[in-house]
């Protein structure tokens, strides 16, 4: 029998979005979140990124222009998950959306990560990130992460990034 697991390197490359709004869209994930527009294509479909990588986020209206939300309680998407790559990162991303008036739906520390939830204007659900390193990990006796969810200290997250930022 073959073996069954996945090699340790695999990750989930990006997420493609259908929008109601193009402009709306782009509005929040470049001029809000900072992702740079790597490629648009007319009124229809974007696709963006950091770093310079082809995309991590598409966004189109092929089938979705002028749409609205699923209802709650069906299936679908839960949220979309954005990993920064420090603390002062994702606190900075916080100062981005106290800036834009976007509302936060919860902040939490999982002990594994820390994490801003919130919407974007199609009601997506989107998770901003930072993983603490491995090392830090909560770990059950057994062995096992134990992951927890408490309330997150958003004035320390903003500080960090005031420190990080040299202000």
């Amino acid at each position: 029998m073959p073996d069954t697991a996945l090699h340790p390197d695999v990750r989930i490359g990006h997420v493609h979005l259908r929008v109601a709004d193009l402009d709306r869209a782009l509005a929040f994930y470049h001029g809000v979140l900072g992702f740079e527009i790597t490629q648009r294509m007319g009124n229809s479909a974007a696709f963006l990124s950091a770093g310079g990588y082809h995309h991590h986020i598409g966004i189109n209206t092929w089938e979705s222009l002028g749409g609205q939300p699923p209802p709650p309680g069906s299936t679908g998407l839960y949220h979309l998950a954005i990993l920064y790559p420090t603390r002062a990162e994702l606190g900075n991303a916080l100062q981005r959306l106290i800036h834009a008036k976007i509302q936060l739906d919860g902040a939490a520390d999982h002990g594994v990560s820390e994490a801003l939830y919130l919407r974007d204007p199609d009601n997506n659900g989107v998770e901003l990130y930072w993983d603490r390193p491995r090392s830090d990990w909560p770990h059950e006796a057994s062995g096992s992460i134990a992951m927890f969810t408490r309330p997150l200290d958003l004035h320390a997250l903003l500080a960090a990034a005031k420190q990080a930022n040299g202000e």
